[in-house]
């Protein structure tokens, strides 16, 4: 999917008020271009005045010389619709406020190297993938996600054209790649007075699981497994976290910012800050942490000015975490159920995590309606090296063998005849034998190719009985792989072989180790 990066960043050497708007990644070479701005003293009362009336924080600053309303007032009215109904004045604030901030971003150059990145990604038949990333810790409290073109357009968030998310270019390496086959999710309840947490677990499990917490079911979704912890110890926590089970970390519970990326509340006296919560969820391979807890995309402040890097999303994203979902301000419990079940229905249908969470916010945008703050709460952040994919889709699991199973079926076994050698359990369905570590049974020798020989085991019926025959199959560059028979080694050279179980096998030299195909009753 291309994907196209915005970087902006306080020109500290040119004034306190003026800015740089980048392009840090583009689709096309000459999509690279460079805008400065000042921020305007519009801009700043209409910030001002979103945050008398939307926030639950005490108020953040982004202009010392402008902190308080100016005298004229913010001409909302200029951007009403052509029809002349009349809106209220959130609704038009909020209107205002996502005009102004896209004709801030989207300048000159800016704006063509938008235009152009979506005009490659529609002939590519996909979205755009739109990533901002914001260096100034002032501005990061902003509501970037309700930016738009003209009144009566999609918010970007909102867009069916690109998928919005935010990102930090200051980063270890991903903890973890690639897709998994299932939702595991770590469920975890803190302290917070106003749950009750035994109900709020159950809830909160429905609606992560769907109502089916282990089949695909007929819908096509994929499994989905939620475990829980009610007010655990950090100690308890960490230690779950390391079963290394999890690739979905959900906390719900009282949480507060702070400098290390605040403190999340586990019992009323045990906190976990940011950096903490952060080395487990890298060592533990966590690919998405959610929080379904108030401030979790929210800066600290001193003296009503912003502390750099310490919202808990940024705190994650930079050591390493591959996606962090956190709330921008207080979120009551109606609006963040609604939107964590339509999120994690989006999940299960294998849509990518900007995807499922604009899935999200559109839900509570229908339920609570332009005017109200809700649908703009969710941030998103994305590591600048993660593609947002969480789980496989039909496409990739589609070149999966699937494994069998036959209740009361024997196990199969291949065991090396060296001193000292274990023995690896076979597969129900394939089992790869190899010189390379992709391989289910590593052989290091030099006459063994990285992709060897394979067992297979398929299911026959034998009378009325359904019944597993296990055969070998060649792959070797040279063909050799050796059965024993009763005139001695015989090479197989790119054929498919039946195994009976005390048949002896060796692959590659004829000095090679013997290895002994055993099936157990």
């Amino acid at each position: 999917m291309p994907s196209l990066n915005l970087a902006i960043a306080r020109l500290i050497h040119t004034g306190t008020e003026n800015f740089a708007i980048w392009v840090v990644n583009s689709p096309y070479p000459s999509g690279y271009v460079l805008h400065d701005c000042l921020w305007s003293p519009e801009l700043n009362q209409a910030w001002l005045e979103w945050q008398q009336m939307f926030a639950g924080h005490s108020r953040l600053d982004i202009s010392p010389k402008n902190k308080s309303k100016t005298e004229n007032p913010l001409p909302l009215n200029s951007l009403s619709p052509a029809s002349g109904q009349k809106t209220s004045y959130s609704s038009r604030l909020m209107q205002y406020m996502g005009v102004s901030l896209w004709r801030w971003v989207f300048e000159g150059e800016i704006l063509g190297s938008l235009e152009r990145s979506r005009g490659i990604a529609m002939g590519q038949h996909t979205r755009l993938r739109f990533r901002l990333e914001i260096r100034d810790p002032d501005l990061i409290a902003i509501p970037w996600e309700i930016m738009q073109r003209e009144p009566g357009q999609p918010a970007m968030s909102l867009s069916q054209h690109l998928l919005f998310s935010r990102t930090t270019s200051s980063v270890e390496p991903l903890s973890c790649s690639g897709t998994d086959q299932a939702l595991n999710i770590l469920l975890v309840l803190g302290e917070d007075e106003n749950l009750q947490l035994e109900e709020e677990a159950a809830i909160l499990q429905q609606t992560l699981s769907g109502g089916n917490s282990i089949g695909m079911g007929s819908s096509g979704y994929a499994p989905c497994l939620v475990n829980t912890l009610v007010k655990p110890t950090p100690q308890q926590l960490i230690s779950q976290l390391e079963t290394k089970a999890y690739n979905v970390f959900f906390y719900a519970g009282h949480g507060l910012p702070g400098p290390d990326g605040g403190f999340l509340f586990l019992q009323k006296d045990m906190t976990l800050n940011g950096m903490e919560l952060a080395q487990a969820l890298t060592r533990s391979n966590v690919k998405l942490a959610v929080f379904n807890a108030c401030w979790g995309a929210q800066p600290a402040a001193n003296k009503n000015r912003a502390i750099p890097h310490s919202s808990l999303a940024e705190v994650l994203i930079r050591q390493g975490v591959p996606a962090v979902l956190g709330m921008r301000d207080e979120i009551t419990d109606e609006e963040s159920h609604s939107f964590i079940q339509t999120f994690a229905l989006a999940l299960r249908t294998r849509k990518p995590i900007d995807e499922a969470v604009a899935e999200g916010r559109k839900r509570l945008l229908t339920i609570y309606h332009f005017n109200q703050p809700s649908w703009t709460l969710p941030v998103l952040y994305l590591h600048p090296h993660f593609d947002g994919d969480l789980l496989k889709s039909f496409e990739e699991g589609a070149t999966e063998i699937p494994t069998t199973f036959i209740p009361g079926s024997a196990n199969a076994s291949l065991r090396s005849l060296q001193a000292g050698s274990k023995t690896w359990s076979l597969k129900p369905g394939v089992t790869r034998i190899g010189r390379t570590k992709e391989n289910d049974i590593v052989i290091r020798e030099p006459s063994v190719s990285k992709r060897h020989a394979e067992i297979l085991c398929r299911n026959s019926l034998v009378g009325k009985n359904q019944v597993q025959i296990y055969y070998l199959q060649d792959l070797s560059t040279y063909g050799t792989t050796w059965i024993l028979r009763d005139r001695g080694w015989e090479q197989i050279y790119r054929r498919e072989e039946p195994l009976e179980s005390g048949m002896h096998l060796k692959f590659g030299s004829t000095k090679s180790q013997t290895w002994e195909f055993r099936i157990e009753n």
